[in-house]
């Protein structure tokens, strides 16, 4: 199978919120991976990309630039990559910079969304179909208002908005990528903010390891599914 971009981009917030299973989905089709740390690196590179690229995860807030001026820049830059349609995957944090850059609010959500649970797949023909009947991991606190011309595609209990597409790009509030081996970085990572919302590790951890090849299998669907949609698209 050959592609004109070989390459594909992801940025990363913090380091343990990486590719995942998706990377070995990717090298499987005949991708490289290069990833840019934000905040350190120059995102122009990635955000200027005519292939995909994909904007991972983090605990900072989309509302957060006061105290992390890099994320204006980011938004700025993704503003000008969905203008121009170019395929961009968001996860979490990626899909609500996503949702601000395309003009809708982000805000705080009423209740915070941290481990395994549901989703409901909206309609037919959708690209999430292969998530209809199993968990996902949710970790987010934050939500955001469906974007014009968006299609909405998933919704949870508190969260109505968890999945839209527009154009070649897809957005994503819960974590598909998560390879439950690393489950412990995760763990270890947003430790303060587990115990804050008195979270039961043990839980998450039980159920990471109960759901995670099925979520694993999934995943692999979509993104192979995706892959197809935006190659031939860009034929």
């Amino acid at each position: 199978m050959h592609h004109s971009h070989q390459i594909i981009y992801a940025i990363k917030h913090v380091a343990f919120e990486d590719l995942g299973s998706l990377e070995d989905i990717f090298y499987a089709h005949g991708y490289r991976v290069r990833y840019f740390d934000a905040g350190v690196d120059s995102l122009e590179t990635a955000l200027n990309y005519e292939g995909l690229t994909v904007i991972l995860g983090g605990p900072i807030g989309v509302n957060d630039s006061a105290s992390y001026p890099f994320l204006k820049h980011e938004l700025a830059l993704l503003k000008l990559r969905l203008i121009h349609n170019k395929p961009t995957l968001g996860i979490c944090l990626g899909a609500q910079l996503m949702a601000k850059a395309l003009g809708a609010d982000v805000y705080a959500g009423q209740h915070k969304e941290i481990g395994w649970g549901p989703l409901e797949v909206i309609g037919h023909n959708n690209i999430l179909s292969p998530l209809a009947d199993i968990p996902v991991l949710h970790w987010h606190g934050d939500t955001f208002d469906l974007p014009t011309r968006a299609k909405l595609l998933a919704s949870s209990k508190y969260y109505p908005h968890q999945a839209f597409q527009i154009g070649q790009s897809l957005a994503l509030q819960f974590h598909l990528e998560i390879d439950t081996y690393y489950i412990e970085q995760w763990l270890i990572g947003h430790h303060h903010e587990l115990f804050h919302h008195k979270i039961n590790i043990d839980q998450v951890r039980e159920e990471s390891e109960k759901y995670g090849d099925l979520l694993k299998a999934a995943a692999k669907q979509v993104i192979t599914q995706y892959l197809q949609q935006i190659h031939y698209q860009s034929l």
